[in-house]
């Protein structure tokens, strides 16, 4: 039988007794590794698990509170009552609370009731917990993340998927408002329902992996997932642990990874969650210079606090672990970096030589990142990083912060600023959309057009095109032509594959309906296209990340705001010729100068009819002249298509 404890009072904690045979799933060794920042598995041990001590079956409560005075567990087993089941205090320090309570076991609602050392009464849902109720209810539920896997062959091949040298074309998605339950509008779909709906939708449109926005449990759901309080729960709005397992599950076995945006930048301040857990500043900075987030009103995690650290790559592992996750898309990295992000002289605390770097975060990002790339090698982190902060994917050994990729923000800004321009004032601009080239390869990058640039009154990007309905439509498509010939992996946001008219709204459904309209029909058919394009020609991808695999043959043509550049591939037979003219007008006869000798084939035209385009006379192949042209020895004469793009590859002899 259980050895039971005498009641606790809020004065005198009870100290567990190593020598007894009270239930712990901890050993010295995790304690040491916990205090050092460096228990990369806390899942395993902290939280609520369902065990068999003694020959009776119960849970398994453990905490983290080293400033409590007592702790209890309370829940619908005990009608919520704070003292009938008191947790001890391990023996050495740690401060961690433990109890083995039998007869409890999964579904089971519970939260901690922590007498503080402040005088502080709290009760807390559980940060390890692996489920949530479904807010606005805020309690903790014991559960288990036991899934039995079938996507042994994508686990085994996954890191030729997710490799620097592969493409990798990502569908960022919110996935409350993606689609709806088509009976009851205000319903969302299930996890087992998105699998059914979503999976065919992909794999039609040659995307090579989704990426869900926050998919852990958050209070408010008009926070898109960002106000994480469960970060070791998936949201129960939209079903159990085990059928977001079955999500990924049946992605996988589609050949189709899974990005999970990841978010250990803050947290909010809500009375059940992180803030002031035991009473105190436990994982956040106690000094709000440091540990408030003027932005988001939420609280910035204590970086230099090793338990912390060792919460934080814990959760970071957990999702590549139990949930088969291919890889983190890590948020508001440039918040942590800088201690004066967002913040006035006199708002903020310099660090220890004066700077304004966080290097705290950074030691902590340098230390996820390799922990993750040791435990799951195949695996890629992408850092949401808005700054000219050097070596956001470089190594750490060489004093990078170890990401596998960067969000190309600069290109993105200077790409759509470019784009909203009117098409006669583009050659005063040119310089916007010839720029990122300056520093491509200086970071792994990926080219997002993101859920941030279709919210807060920017408009859809349909939307942000000049001129009229034809125009609009035909500068996305050319937009959109430039992204994934441009060198670099892609993200594009639900909705804009079908060129939603409205701005992204959390709380309905895409315009679905629009695909009945062929300018619509015609950028989804584009996208389609692109996504097959990218992945099927090498030229495209086994270079992104290296200046080798990028020429311009014209990028100075401001004039007439042509473009005209080479993607290159290991093997020089797969060598495509781009060429964009980035006005509605149409150019006959236009000479390029060719990067090899022979016949030059049209594998790609975004002005085709197929895509709503206009359909304008272009030639399907060009053969080259020995006249000397854009500093080639060879060129040939084309017609260009307004506000179009052509690909073009050369035909092997």
């Amino acid at each position: 039988m259980a050895k039971k404890s005498k009641p606790l009072t809020d004065s005198v904690p009870i100290i567990a007794d190593p020598n007894t045979d009270w239930y712990s799933r901890f050993t010295d060794f995790d304690i040491s590794l916990f205090r050092a920042g460096k228990h990369y598995k806390l899942y395993e041990k902290l939280g609520s698990h369902v065990v068999t001590h003694q020959g009776l079956q119960g849970t398994y409560f453990a905490v983290w509170v080293p400033n409590a005075r007592h702790v209890s567990v309370e829940g619908n087993f005990n009608g919520w009552n704070k003292t009938s089941h008191p947790m001890q205090v391990r023996w050495d320090g740690s401060g961690i609370w433990e109890t083995f309570i039998p007869g409890i076991s999964t579904g089971e609602v519970y939260k901690y009731y922590i007498s503080s050392n402040t005088g502080d009464k709290l009760e807390k849902a559980d940060p390890f917990a692996l489920r949530w109720e479904e807010p606005p209810s805020t309690a903790s539920i014991v559960w288990d993340t036991w899934y039995e896997w079938r996507d042994a062959d994508w686990m085994k091949t996954r890191f030729q998927k997710n490799a620097l040298n592969k493409p990798m074309s990502v569908y960022e998605m919110h996935f409350g408002s993606w689609a709806r339950n088509i009976e009851s509008p205000g319903e969302f779909l299930t996890y087992r329902q998105m699998a059914e709906q979503l999976i065919p939708y992909i794999k039609n449109m040659g995307f090579t992996h989704v990426e869900f926005l926050p998919m852990m449990e958050h209070p408010f759901y008009p926070s898109w997932g960002y106000q994480i309080t469960g970060y070791f729960a998936a949201t129960s709005r939209f079903g159990t642990p085990q059928d977001f397992m079955f999500l990924i599950d049946e992605l996988h076995r589609n050949d189709i990874g899974l990005i999970l945006d990841w978010v250990p930048s803050h947290f909010p301040g809500d009375e059940h969650g992180l803030y002031r857990f035991d009473g105190t500043h436990l994982y956040e900075h106690a000094d709000m210079k440091k540990g408030f987030h003027p932005d988001w009103k939420s609280y910035i995690f204590n970086y230099g606090r090793n338990e912390v650290k060792s919460f934080l790559i814990s959760n970071a592992i957990f999702w590549l672990d139990r949930y088969h996750a291919d890889g983190l898309r890590v948020d508001a990295v440039a918040s942590m970096l800088y201690l004066d992000y967002s913040r006035d002289a006199g708002e903020w605390i310099p660090n220890e030589f004066g700077g304004n770097e966080n290097l705290e975060a950074i030691c902590f990002l340098k230390e996820f990142n390799e922990a993750v790339y040791s435990n799951f090698p195949d695996v890629q982190t992408i850092a949401e990083e808005s700054t000219a902060f050097p070596g956001v994917s470089k190594p750490t050994y060489t004093g990078g912060l170890g990401f596998g990729m960067k969000w190309m923000m600069g290109w993105m800004n200077d790409t759509l600023e470019y784009f909203s321009k009117d098409p006669v004032h583009r050659k005063y601009n040119h310089n916007r959309i010839t720029f990122s080239t300056e520093y491509a390869f200086t970071e792994n990058f990926m080219l997002p057009f993101s859920h941030d640039e279709v919210v807060h009154g920017k408009g859809s990007l349909l939307n942000r095109m000049p001129g009229d309905e034809w125009q609009k439509f035909a500068n996305l498509r050319l937009l959109y032509m430039y992204m994934f010939t441009h060198p670099g992996t892609k993200c594009l946001f639900m909705g804009n594959e079908i060129g939603q008219s409205r701005e992204w709204d959390f709380d309905h459904s895409l315009d679905w309906h629009l695909l009945e309209h062929a300018p619509h029909q015609g950028i989804n058919e584009l996208v389609k296209s692109l996504n097959h394009l990218y992945t099927s020609q090498p030229a495209l991808y086994e270079k992104s990340f290296e200046s080798t695999g990028f020429e311009w043959i014209e990028g100075g043509d401001a004039e007439n705001s042509v473009l005209v550049y080479s993607r290159k591939g290991h093997e020089r037979d797969n060598d495509l010729l781009i060429i964009l003219n980035l006005t509605p007008v149409p150019r006959t006869g236009w000479r390029i100068g060719l990067p090899a000798e022979g016949r030059w084939k049209v594998i790609l035209n975004s002005d085709d009819v197929k895509f709503y385009g206009s359909g304008f006379s272009t030639d399907q192949e060009v053969i080259s002249e020995q006249i000397f042209w854009h500093g080639k020895e060879h060129s040939g004469l084309m017609n260009l298509p307004p506000l179009g793009g052509l690909v073009l590859r050369l035909l092997k002899k």
